[in-house]
């Protein structure tokens, strides 16, 4: 998600937001990141490569190996983006596996789709990308094998919800696994990921036109939850224990819980 001096773009990602708000505030942070996912669509994969150095893809394939999905198994990407975790989860389940990708971003939907059509693993086909929303998913109780969710859970609104929404869907025995920024309680880590948004992550963003639109992830992750939190929210949250990892020199963290 060894100490790493790189940071990714990746994590600005979070597109299921719920879209059925019950104050105006909420409808118009709904939206107005919904319209900032789908602008950063085409270049997100690009930025991604860039600013993380390629190493998001480490951490992604941690994510997948650790959500304890196998061949043959039903899965879930939640908040899929471009859909880099659910092309790692194809290759896990194999031909005979199924795979859906979740995503409230048609922008981003349409990118994940487009990779798909044009890479050749047979397996690639076991994905369905499905536009919908992390606070109600629309699959029925007990449906999946394993799940992950990618830089999205941060970005949720209600993240108590989307959290027992994992825990509805996913079955008796099987994990989720949660991989974003990690909120240190270290003030070097913290000071660190502040200093590298300011000087390395908004201004590249601003070359691609982006600049306003990654200034929020400083306060994302802000507003995020401590790794002891995210157990916490697990265990009221329906699952029958949930640990938190803190990877890349503390950056990144990587929540594994299982129902």
């Amino acid at each position: 998600m060894a100490s790493s001096l790189h940071f990714p773009v990746l994590c600005l990602h979070g597109g299921c937001l719920n879209r059925d708000r019950r104050t105006r505030g909420a409808t118009r942070c709904s939206s107005e990141r919904q319209a900032l996912f789908g602008r950063i669509a085409p270049v997100y994969d690009n930025l991604n490569d860039l600013l993380s150095l390629g190493q998001h893809r480490i951490w992604k394939r941690m994510a997948v190996s650790w959500s304890g999905a196998k061949m043959g198994d039903c899965v879930l990407d939640l908040c899929c983006g471009s859909g880099d975790l659910a092309f790692l989860l194809s290759e896990k389940v194999g031909p005979h596996g199924r795979v859906t990708g979740l995503d409230f971003s048609k922008e981003q939907l349409s990118v994940a789709s487009s990779r798909q059509r044009s890479r050749a693993k047979a397996c690639y086909k076991n994905i369905e990308w499905v536009e919908g929303n992390a606070l109600e998913l629309p699959f029925p109780g007990s449906y999946f094998d394993a799940i992950t969710i990618g830089y999205g859970l941060r970005n949720v609104v209600d993240k108590p919800k989307a959290m027992r929404e994992m825990c509805r869907v996913v079955k008796r025995g099987c994990s989720i696994c949660v991989l974003d920024f990690n909120k240190s309680t270290q003030p070097s880590t913290t000071s660190f990921q502040e200093w590298m948004i300011d000087n390395i992550v908004v201004p590249v963003a601003t070359g691609y036109g982006l600049g306003k639109d990654y200034e929020y992830l400083k306060s994302s992750i802000n507003e995020f939850l401590t790794g002891k939190e995210l157990e916490k929210l697990a265990l009221e949250s329906g699952f029958s224990n949930g640990k938190h990892y803190e990877i890349s020199g503390g950056l990144m963290g990587i929540l594994v819980a299982t129902r």
